[in-house]
């Protein structure tokens, strides 16, 4: 299986690339950003790509692909909904549009968030946005698109949240959240098992098209 990562230098993409590069069932990753990771495997190809709104120019380099997985995104704290829905909604789209033209049988997989507004009408503003990625994602022509809504998400591995707030977050409440996860493992899962569950997905499909963080930790475990 050959995999595209979009966002592979985030908390969520260094778990999902560490679970990729686990994988024998993985040929190869292409990673997809403005910067490159970091991170050297013999499977491991970076493209680095400085405007995530155009990829004419690209397109030689996104074809072959079984399967893309969507992680890159941004907090919305602070930002004004345009700002937001260009990071989160345009860039996504203008991908997506892209992969499904040239990849008609990948399958997609977004990473959103819990609380996603799916009526694209709700008083939150990153849950509107969130939902009218997702809903147009939907709609597009590939061969499976999955919407993963995890909720608190635990880092593993010595992964480390680019956004300072939730790095001091993780550092502070690092073993309250290991504690509450064990308690609820159905409301707060890893990077591990999203990861895990993102390849369950892309190797055999998943039950339904929005997966809340309670179907994640299921998938992964199947």
């Amino acid at each position: 299986m050959n995999i595209l990562l979009f966002g592979a230098t985030g908390m969520v993409g260094q778990g999902v690339l560490r679970e990729c590069l686990l994988d024998p069932e993985v040929q190869s990753v292409a990673a997809i950003g403005r910067s490159a990771s970091g991170n050297r495997h013999p499977k491991l190809r970076q493209v680095v790509h400085a405007d995530l709104m155009e990829y004419a120019s690209l397109e030689a380099d996104l074809s072959g692909f079984d399967a893309c997985f969507f992680c890159l995104g941004v907090s919305s704290a602070g930002m004004k909904e345009d700002a937001y829905a260009r990071i989160t909604c345009d860039y996504t789209l203008a991908a997506a549009q892209t992969l499904a033209r040239l990849n008609p049988q990948m399958t997609f997989i977004y990473v959103s968030g819990a609380g996603t507004d799916s009526s694209e009408q709700g008083r939150s503003m990153w849950a509107r946005v969130k939902g009218r990625t997702e809903n147009a994602l939907l709609r597009l022509p590939f061969k499976a698109a999955y919407m993963f809504r995890p909720g608190a998400i635990e880092p593993l591995h010595g992964i480390r949240s680019k956004t300072p707030s939730y790095q001091f977050f993780y550092s502070l409440l690092g073993p309250l959240l290991t504690l509450l996860r064990r308690a609820f493992p159905n409301l707060v899962t890893t990077t591990e098992t999203v990861g895990r569950a993102m390849l369950v997905a892309a190797k055999r499909g998943a039950p339904k098209s929005i997966l809340e963080s309670r179907d994640i930790v299921a998938l992964a475990r199947s």
